[in-house]
């Protein structure tokens, strides 16, 4: 079993699921049950699945939930770029955005390959 409050992919994660609701505070009303619900979704089950495999018993089980939650991030990603291509996020901030998703991916990725060994 992991602590998951130890992981710096758990921490890195929590921080970028705050980054979330700030960038989609500005988002249209009409979207509050749209993108920016699954915006939120989206970061907020990155950190949870990290949490949820860390409790688990085996490493086979923790690999699940952390291909879950690199799933969450190519999901966020697609729908970052969509709120890019509908003007409700300046490219800039996508940039930004990206740039620590893929960090997350990264990160995880290379923890799930440590686990694998």
């Amino acid at each position: 079993m992991h602590r998951f409050k130890d992981l710096e992919i758990w921490k890195l994660s929590r921080r970028f699921c705050s980054l979330i609701y700030v960038a989609t505070e500005c988002y249209p009303e009409n979207e509050k049950f749209g993108l920016t619900n699954q915006l939120r979704r989206a970061s907020v089950s990155i950190p949870s699945n990290i949490a949820e495999g860390a409790s688990r018993k085996s490493n086979k089980d923790f690999l699940r939930f952390l291909e879950i939650a690199v799933g969450s991030c190519y999901e966020l990603e697609t729908q970052l770029l969509l709120s890019n291509d509908l003007g409700f996020l300046e490219t800039k901030k996508l940039e930004e955005l990206l740039f620590e998703l893929n960090k997350i991916v990264q990160m995880t990725s290379k923890f799930m390959t440590t686990l694998k060994s």
